[in-house]
């Protein structure tokens, strides 16, 4: 739900008040959801009625414990008799655990479904109390323009979002019948109207039956062949959608009581209503649309909006039936109204005195519906072409043009780029050398001490954690708001959480970072600490995040993955041999890593170990991960591992040795057996930011290249007008472009689809990139001579890091199995 603002209402009530027994809904509470304050008293609980809607209660319940607030947000059916099919409560727990479960679709997480009416009265659901912004009135006053278009564009993209879902994927492929919808529809609120009126309380107005003739003769063909279906929402509109408490993006879409399966483009039209009339407004008479009254600056025009939902979701212009779809929505809305005001004639309305004014407003609407069916145009027959660059500033516009298409920028991530440029430029690159002369001394296994003015710089400028992926930054944020780690961080993790970026996001940004071997951790996004993070962040419990999460985030210490052995070929998780024996409440783990990254830093105090806690249990269930303090007894870093020379210190690759090393069983990740599975979970991010870094690694090599060309001189000319050069570097060229095109199709799938099904295009750059890397850094090496050779340039470095990723995390032969798996498998359907 909403953070609590002066745009939405909240009705503290006493314990007379309520409409059912708080004890009783306590108890089912403690016993059902998860982490439910068990040492809570009624007398500690305070319940508030959220006043914004008119269909289910819902409810604030308020649980102080220790002086920590736990918020949850119960939604129920309403009391007395009901009108037929509505207020179904368990049809919206299914599809929020659904799409919160399977799906990238901003919902927030329900805990628990509860049929028994015995425990308050009437069936109700549980779900979490989600802290951002409710925007009642769609002009968004307050807002400068620019935060009004981003708001109106992340609606529409939210919108599109949850019509790409494939519901047979998610166990919604039976929540509805997917053709013939609006005529079912208009079938089923007719009838809800007809029920609402029969006592006469609202009169029944003729107009309306009037219009459900109208739409049964004008039903669009494309509702019968069910080709514009999917999953609906049914109440699409701005005042049910969270935002984030800072950011013009959604974060949670609220109030699922009318979704079903059936035909999207009614959703599209629902949500565009107020362009026509000002439905939700509590005062009769004022109910001009925003077409009518004026569409203020920064709001985009009703056709602007469509054209941002229809290339967002992959949906044909929509000119042809808009009338339909509208007047179709009007007609709903009205019968809506009518059983509300129904309702609250028979004392049972959620909304209280706000719904004395529904019936009046049922027979506006319906006037509204038919003053549009009688407009000679409703939407142009085209879209507008404009409507994305509309609103941008000239640099988002000459930025977009230059990446251009599918993944341009967008406008949050061109202020990130530009400052993460700037500080390469400012203060990474001037310390390169600095950082080399160290790493090549005696001294190399200390940090310098530049680095951390430069984190602490990093963390300024809001340049920290920027790899931390949405969901994530979601979930921890819901993980801190309890005890110590909420007191560590700071108020919903502050800074430490990172901006909250989608994989494609953070691809054009990591790329950048890629440019030099020691940025990433200045920015505290460098591996393998991001993806010891990221398992912390899915998988670890809350004392575990409070030993190891927080000090990481903070980049106060460093960790290490300890996977790889020497003794048998690690590319297959299957083969591993380290044990990890239990022992009373302790594991003892026994076993040789080897190129365990990180392991040599003097900062490292974490080592992710992987080993198998039964050797004779099904092969993919045999493996476990534990987390282990560096300075357990038993540890022993024995030595570095150099690649091409190059020791990396002093992050390093050490081979290290768990001699009967004891650590207690709330170590164990997730439970025994369940290694494998976080093992693909942390593999899918972390290999696609290795194949990000390897193209700015790549970039930074045609910069370097070009500059060469253009400076040195062979056989009196110089290098850039010799014929061969100018066909490598174009060659270079354009195997970049691809590669970086595959890497950013694979981020923007890991956002869509997840790791699963993204896994054939991961292993797709995974095999690509550190190979075009190779040949650009190779090519960059050869226009330098022998100083691109030396490490007087990072050309080397970086030609080493890309060769290395030909193997970390997978050789190619395994990504290229996956491949022709996938073919096969493709082939075979």
């Amino acid at each position: 739900m909403a953070k609590l603002t002066s745009e939405m209402t909240l009705d503290k009530l006493s314990s007379s008040d309520l409409p059912f027994d708080v004890v009783s809904l306590l108890n089912y509470c403690r016993d059902h959801i998860h982490g439910f304050p068990s040492s809570a008293s009624p007398s500690l609980s305070s319940v508030r009625q959220f006043g914004h809607g008119q269909s289910n209660p819902t409810y604030l319940l308020e649980i102080n414990v220790d002086g920590i607030l736990n918020r949850y947000v119960l939604r129920k059916r309403p009391s007395g008799k009901l009108l037929p099919s509505a207020h179904a409560v368990e049809r919206e727990f299914k599809v929020l655990h659904a799409l919160g479960t399977h799906t990238k679709v901003p919902v927030p997480k329900v805990f628990c479904l509860c049929t028994d009416t015995s425990v308050i009265g009437t069936a109700f659901y549980v779900m979490e109390y989600l802290d951002g912004r409710l925007f009642l009135d769609p002009t968004l006053p307050g807002l400068e323009p620019h935060r009004k278009n981003a708001i109106y564009r992340e609606s529409a993209r939210a919108l599109a979002s949850l019509h790409q879902i494939d519901t047979d994927a998610i166990g919604l492929g039976n929540f509805g019948h997917l053709g013939n919808y609006c005529k079912r529809q208009a079938r089923r609120w007719g009838k809800q109207y007809m029920a609402s009126t029969a006592g006469g309380m609202p009169k029944r107005n003729p107009k309306m039956l009037e219009l459900i003739s109208w739409l049964h003769d004008n039903l669009p063909l494309e509702d019968s062949s069910g080709s514009a279906s999917g999953l609906v929402h049914g109440d699409f509109r701005i005042d049910n959608l969270i935002f984030h408490p800072n950011e013009d993006r959604v974060i949670g879409i609220l109030d699922w009581e009318l979704s079903t399966l059936g035909n999207q483009m009614c959703d599209v039209a629902y949500n565009c209503l107020h362009y026509v009339v000002d439905y939700a407004s509590d005062k009769v008479g004022q109910d001009k649309g925003l077409e009518e009254a004026g569409i203020p600056e920064g709001i985009p025009s009703m056709a602007e909006y469509v054209a941002e939902y229809c290339s967002a979701a992959g949906k044909p212009w929509p000119a042809a039936h808009w009338k339909f779809y509208i007047a179709f929505s009007l007609f709903r809305a009205a019968s809506i109204y009518a059983g509300i005001y129904n309702r609250w004639i028979m004392g049972n309305a959620s909304g209280g005195e706000r719904a004395i004014h529904t019936g009046i407003k049922a027979d506006i609407l319906v006037d509204y519906a038919w003053s549009f069916v009688a407009k000679s145009a409703v939407l142009p027959e085209r879209p507008p072409s404009d409507h994305i660059q509309k609103h941008r500033d000239q640099n988002d516009i000459e930025d977009t043009l230059e990446e251009g298409g599918k993944f341009s920028f967008s406008q949050r991530v061109v202020g990130l780029r530009n400052k993460l440029i700037k500080f390469m430029e400012d203060h990474i690159y001037p310390m390169e050398n600095e950082f080399y002369k160290l790493a090549l001394s005696p001294s190399r296994w200390t940090v310098h001490p530049v680095e951390e003015k430069l984190k602490e710089l990093a963390k300024k400028e809001g340049l920290w954690n920027l790899w931390i992926p949405l969901d994530s930054a979601i979930r921890a944020r819901k993980l801190f708001s309890n005890g110590k780690i909420q007191n560590s961080l700071g108020e919903g993790g502050g800074q430490l959480l990172g901006p909250g970026l989608s994989n494609l996001e953070y691809g054009h940004l990591c790329e950048i970072m890629g440019r030099s071997v020691w940025a990433p951790q200045i920015f505290n996004c460098g591996a393998p600490d991001t993806g010891n993070m990221e398992v912390l962040l899915r998988y670890g419990t809350k004392d575990q995040l409070e030993q190891w999460l927080i000090p990481l985030l903070d980049g106060q210490i460093r960790s290490g993955f300890a996977m790889t052995e020497p003794q048998v070929a690690s590319s297959d998780a299957t083969n591993i041999e380290c044990s990890i024996k239990r022992d009373g409440d302790s594991y003892i783990i026994n076993g040789i890593k080897w190129w365990t990254s990180g392991a040599m830093d003097p900062r490292c105090k974490l080592l992710i170990v992987m080993g198998k806690t039964d050797f004779d249990a099904p092969k993919h269930k045999q493996q476990s991960m534990i987390l282990v303090d560096a300075k357990t007894p038993g540890v022993h870093i024995k030595r570095p591992l150099m690649v091409f020379g190059f020791d990396d210190a002093p992050h390093g690759h050490a081979e290290v040795s768990f001699q009967n090393v004891r650590v207690p069983t709330k170590n164990i990740l997730l439970g025994e057996g369940r290694g494998f599975e976080i093992a693909q979970g942390r593999l899918g991010p972390g290999r696609l930011h290795h194949c990000m870094r390897l193209v700015g690694a790549a970039e930074r090599g045609m910069q370097m290249m070009t500059e060469r060309a253009l400076q040195r001189k062979v056989f009196g000319k110089l290098i850039a007008e010799q014929g061969s050069f100018l066909s490598d570097i174009a060659k270079c060229r354009v195997e970049l472009e691809k590669t970086r095109l595959l890497v950013l199709e694979a981020a923007d799938q890991l956002d869509r689809l997840g790791n699963k099904k993204a896994r054939g295009t991961i292993a797709m750059a995974k095999v690509a990139t550190p190979t075009m890397a190779l040949q650009v850094l190779d090519m960059a090496m050869q226009v330098h001579g022998a100083l691109g050779l030396s490490s007087d340039t990072v050309l080397s470095h970086l030609w080493a890091t890309a060769r290395t990723l030909r193997i970390a995390d997978g050789p190619d032969e395994v990504h290229l199995g996956t491949i022709a798996k996938l073919e096969l498998r493709r082939s075979r359907l």
